[in-house]
């Protein structure tokens, strides 16, 4: 199968750009796999430490040198939904190894926040951050060079990225995801959004938004909207390296149980002991990221990702852009309307043909690379599939040649839009992005004036002063990745939906994030440089004249440019948003921290 010509275009300039890092790369991973994962290199010392917890069989299966140990590195906590369902995984992983004549120990944890959670609370701002944090996590996990192939067990918002940054760092080692499942459908989406609405205007006390929530989120699983943890599964799909159909199986079933026990053996059976070796660092080429970016856009998924891939690129010695992202956006068709880009849930979404059904549609369209090397050890075309229990065995069905709700999930010759859901924004301010799946057409010009705050609160109590009755753009800056952290800013979304639905013109400017969850109003994020940079958001002043102009790529100020980009960078205080809820711990992350359009990673 053959790709479009702007599919191969930003493909090839990736691959150009990234010759001598990629090269790099791969010959540090060839070199690893060459030193082996050899149990024998250790010291007796060495290895008695490494399987003292071990059962007697165990252990003498490890003492030897030609059965293979899995690495299980989990995000797993019992108090998050979405990773509540990992505290059963060990032991069936474990158990499906031993069938097989190998061994599985659990390498590691790493730490797993919901900026559900944290929202608009002083824990967010360790939010992004915990990224590398986990990718971290995950090397000391691995750096034990007891393994011969790993699994990686995460779900949510930045637990996946910096599980597979990590995981790339290990790249001559074969790894599978393993993901958990969305929880079943609560309280639709749209109800939940309007309670919060009503909430934000005083029409219903705590207990009715309590109770909403609580139907929402209401058991274990991935909250069922598509925001960057529903998007990490389809990119973790789309990339190859979750089984086929593994995405959006809900947790505590027996085909969730029976695909757990299948990546088990699918990683053992891609190690360097066999006839199948498939390290991951070769897996995630520039194929395989331009194929998640264009998932990215047919879904419209989490604007996170366009910081998550980049880091994830690079991780692997690939080098990508934001215009890399939006010159793929304008090529590919909008597939999906899942909340907040329309009323479905991931539940419905995988009820209508799910990942498969997508897959085979994008690759029909020519959109998607189908040469690439994959867990399942096949190309992409054998991700067209469901996955079925049939008589209590797992079987692959191909996917349905009609999708079973087109206002879920639709043709690639009937798509919702003939762009993706992404896209950047350029002018005098600098660069941008913005998520416009989920944004009417009527809303996608504002020219309005500013309005300059430098916390959430700032704009929830002028809301609630009355202060905002017009048209207006709402600029929040200081809150950038070297700033405070870069948090999401899902506080401010009540109000402004307010605001839009009086009939207002309404955008929001900030260096911050708002993530898979941005909604119906246009919202310029990352903005780069940001304004503890000096960057021009910094030098907005109330009642300027601000041009946001997504379907044409523009974010500007309208008036006398000179005098503009001559005044002084307003400042700000923020030591007292530096400290409390460990976020003095992360001074270094603070300062080492690249812009947005680098990943915003500490990692260089």
């Amino acid at each position: 199968m053959s790709v479009r010509k702007a599919i191969q275009d930003v493909t090839d300039r990736i691959a150009a750009r990234s010759e001598q890092s990629r090269r790099a790369y791969l010959e540090r991973i060839d070199n690893a796999r060459d030193s082996g994962v050899r149990r024998a290199t250790l010291s007796c010392g060495n290895l008695a430490h490494g399987f003292a917890a071990c059962a007697p069989s165990d252990k003498a299966k490890l003492a030897g040198t030609t059965a293979p140990n899995l690495g299980i590195v989990t995000s797993y906590n019992d108090m998050l939904s979405a990773h509540q369902p990992y505290a059963t995984y060990p032991d069936l992983i474990k158990a499906a190894a031993r069938e097989i004549g190998a061994t599985a120990q659990v390498a590691g944890g790493v730490p797993a926040m919901c900026d559900g959670v944290t929202q608009g609370q002083p824990g967010m701002d360790l939010s992004l951050f915990s990224r590398d944090v986990i990718a971290m996590a995950t090397a000391i996990a691995l750096s034990h060079n007891m393994f011969d192939a790993a699994v990686y067990l995460g779900i949510c918002d930045k637990i996946v990225p910096g599980l597979l940054i990590g995981a790339l760092t290990f790249g001559h080692l074969p790894g599978v995801f393993v993901p958990a499942g969305p929880m079943p459908s609560g309280l639709p989406n749209d109800e939940k959004a309007r309670v919060r609405q009503l909430y934000m205007e005083g029409k219903v006390g705590r207990a009715e938004l309590l109770e909403a929530e609580a139907k929402s989120y209401h058991s274990p699983g991935t909250c069922t909207f598509y925001g960057t943890a529903n998007s990490n599964q389809m990119l973790m799909e789309i990339m190859g390296l979750h089984l086929p159909g593994a995405s959006f199986v809900n947790p505590g079933t027996p085909l969730r149980d029976a695909l757990t026990r299948e990546a088990t053996r699918r990683a053992l059976s891609l190690t360097a002991g066999g006839n199948a070796y498939t390290p991951i660092g070769h897996i995630v080429d520039e194929k395989a990221i331009v194929n998640a970016m264009v998932g990215l856009h047919a879904t419209g998924g989490s604007t996170n990702h366009t910081l998550h891939l980049v880091a994830i690129a690079a991780a692997a010695g690939l080098a990508i852009t934001w215009e890399d992202m939006s010159d793929l956006s304008d090529a590919v068709p909008l597939l999906a309307r899942v909340y907040p880009n329309g009323m479905a849930d991931v539940n419905h979404f995988h009820a209508a043909g799910g990942m498969g059904f997508l897959i085979a549609q994008l690759l029909e369209g020519g959109y998607l690379h189908e040469d690439v090397k994959t867990v399942w050890g096949t190309g992409l075309s054998g991700y067209t599939v469901e996955a079925r229990l049939i008589e209590e065995a797992l079987e692959f069905e191909p996917s349905p040649a009609v999708s079973g709700n087109p206002k879920v999930l639709a043709s690639v010759t009937e798509p919702f839009q003939a762009s993706g859901g992404l896209k950047l924004l350029r002018g005098n301010l600098g660069s941008s992005v913005i998520k416009i799946s989920a944004v009417k057409p009527e809303h996608r010009l504002v020219e309005a004036p500013a309005r300059v705050f430098h916390s959430q609160q700032g704009l929830q109590d002028a809301f609630k002063a009355g202060e905002l009755d017009g048209d207006v753009v709402v600029v929040v800056r200081f809150q950038g990745p070297r700033a405070v952290g870069m948090p999401e800013l899902h506080k401010l979304t009540p109000a402004l939906g307010v605001l839009q639905d009086r009939g207002h013109k309404v955008a929001l400017l900030t260096d911050g994030r708002m993530s898979g969850a941005s909604g119906k109003v246009p919202a310029a994020i990352h903005m780069t440089p940001e304004g503890a940079d000096g960057g021009a958001i910094s030098k907005i002043r109330d009642g300027d004249i601000i041009r946001l102009d997504a379907e044409a790529g523009i974010l500007q100020f309208v008036g006398d440019e000179s005098e503009f980009l001559s005044r002084s960078p307003a400042t700000e205080d923020l030591s007292a948003e530096h400290y409390g809820m460990g976020r003095e711990l992360f001074a270094g992350f603070r300062n080492l921290v690249s812009p947005a359009g680098s990943g915003a990673s500490v990692f260089g």
